[in-house]
């Protein structure tokens, strides 16, 4: 394996890029110039990020690893690793960057292209150095820093009431950090106690902890990646900022930043507190299906597109946390796929959503009908989206779904029946939504409906196609991540269930 640090070069190359950006013209002729040039720095991350996945080899557990010391009196590392789980948050985060470039290509005109491409870049970068921290000092510095260039995505570029979205994305956030923080500043207590102090998740996963000590800790983790998953009740800042942020800005955040949470539950939660990870697991799991049932009722009930799409993701977060606190090989592999299929299937709902509105003016679905008529690709996209975001069998999403459900359903009956009915909720909401913007009666040629052009279908033709892909061929994803997850679970004391077979029949050979 090469010894290059393949990492670090996958983390530099988004900051880079962004500095470049950031500085050069933002206005005059050469408007395009900043856009080309973060264009092209996504498409060499996206290719350091394929090189990294054939550098990789599933069960051979963390890899392409590097460490370094940071802060040595604190037990600090620069260190970087990947398996089955971060590889896929970091190909899902390199693949939808340039395609959010390419979809959001004049979604800053007459603001400041520069600025939004360079954020963008910047929140990649920090985003991939969270998948790939091995070191938990590093990872809440990276965690921290990703809101810098969210918070002025969200509030720099959007639609009137931006400010306040930001504001209050920008409280949860830094509430939920300071509580992480409190529970980083245990750890090293706790491991200075023990002889001495390390944020290597390898030396932490060795620490024998008390059981008072790792219940708080455990929760003090959980608490801030319950607010960025997000979860019930931590979850208000979502609608809100995905109303009014660009489309653009909601697929880097709900597709990308927000996996943070639920990555963080798996790595962390899971890695260093495995005790009170079954203690609390009744507790997260109420909490996940309120979420399923809650999030998919309030999307019933918007007006506002973009708004319904944002509270889908907390439906869908419910389904994501459910199959991880099942503790079950299928659930966490369930989950994790999830993961990535949600990042993809959500992606191109907004980014169809943006056109959507570009084109008519308005967000709200009262307004619009009958779109099939003067844009077929258009409303045939949206509903292939809207179709994997239900489970439909055939697209990605659906196998994601049944591996959650089989693993809520091991864990209790009654688990399994309340997340069945998200499944059924998640038909009304995206039926309803398809049924009531792209259908109806033919609307006259001046009212301003056009169908997709080149640049439109470049960016989200992609994105489709994968949950075609993944929804009949998703077993190189399970590769990689089943290693990873029976590593998990194995780490957490727990094994599957031996399939039960009825006992044979009396006299029977």
């Amino acid at each position: 394996m090469s010894d290059f640090p393949w990492l670090t070069t996958l983390i530099v190359v988004p900051l880079v890029g962004a500095l470049v950006t950031a500085l050069l013209p933002k206005a005059g002729r050469e408007t395009a110039l900043p856009k080309q040039v973060a264009l092209a720095f996504a498409l060499v991350t996206a290719a350091v990020g394929v090189v990294i996945a054939t550098q990789f080899h599933a069960g051979d557990g963390m890899q392409l690893t590097e460490t370094h010391t940071w802060i040595e009196p604190l037990g600090v590392h620069y260190a970087l690793g990947v398996d089955g789980l971060g590889l896929l948050m970091i190909l899902l985060t390199v693949g939808l960057v340039p395609v959010v470039f390419v979809a959001s290509w004049h979604e800053a005109d007459g603001r400041n292209p520069a600025a939004f491409f360079a954020w963008a870049l910047a929140l990649q970068g920090f985003a991939l150095c969270v998948f790939a921290a091995t070191d938990v000092f590093l990872f809440y510095v990276v965690f921290e820093a990703t809101l810098i260039p969210a918070y002025f995505l969200i509030g720099g570029f959007g639609r009137e009431g931006r400010g306040f979205a930001a504001l209050k994305f920008l409280m949860y956030q830094l509430g939920g950090g300071l509580v992480l923080l409190a529970a980083v500043i245990g750890l090293y207590v706790v491991s200075a106690d023990a002889g001495k102090p390390s944020y290597l998740l390898s030396d932490l996963q060795q620490l024998d902890m008390s059981t008072t000590w790792e219940r708080w800790l455990f929760v003090g983790f959980m608490i801030a990646f319950i607010v960025k998953a997000p979860l019930f009740p931590l979850h208000t800042w979502l609608a809100d900022t995905t109303e009014k942020a660009t489309p653009g800005t909601s697929v880097l955040l709900v597709c990308i930043l927000d996996k943070i949470g639920t990555f963080g539950m798996l790595r962390f939660c899971l890695g260093i507190f495995p005790n009170a990870s079954q203690w609390a697991t009744p507790v997260v799991i109420t909490l996940a299906l309120i979420s399923i049932v809650y999030g998919a009722f309030l999307a019933i009930g918007q007006d506002d597109i973009l708004r319904l799409i944002g509270l889908t993701s907390l439906s869908h977060f419910g389904f994501i946390t459910l199959g991880i606190f099942a503790l079950t090989s299928q659930g966490g592999s369930g989950s994790i796929l999830y993961m990535v299929n949600h990042g993809v299937g959500t992606a191109a709902l907004f980014l169809l959503a943006g056109y959507l509105i570009k084109r008519k003016g308005t967000s709200l679905i009262s307004e619009i009908t009958g779109v099939e008529h003067r844009a077929p690709l258009l409303a045939g996209l949206f509903l292939v989206a809207g179709l994997a975001t239900l489970g439909l069998p055939g697209l990605s999403q659906f196998v994601s779904e049944i591996l959650v459900m089989i693993a809520a359903f091991d864990y209790h009956w009654w688990v399994g029946a309340v997340a069945v009915t998200g499944i059924v909720l998640a038909a009304v909401y995206v039926l309803w939504l398809y049924q009531r913007t792209m259908t109806g009666p033919e609307v006259p040629e001046d009212a301003g409906i056009r169908d997709l052009d080149k640049r439109e279908l470049v960016a989200v033709v992609p994105l489709v196609a994968a949950l075609v892909v993944f929804g009949f061929f998703p077993m190189p994803m399970l590769d990689a991540v089943n290693p990873t997850v029976d590593s998990l679970l194995h780490h957490v004391g727990v094994t599957d269930d031996p399939p039960t077979v009825p006992a044979a029949e009396e006299g029977a050979h």
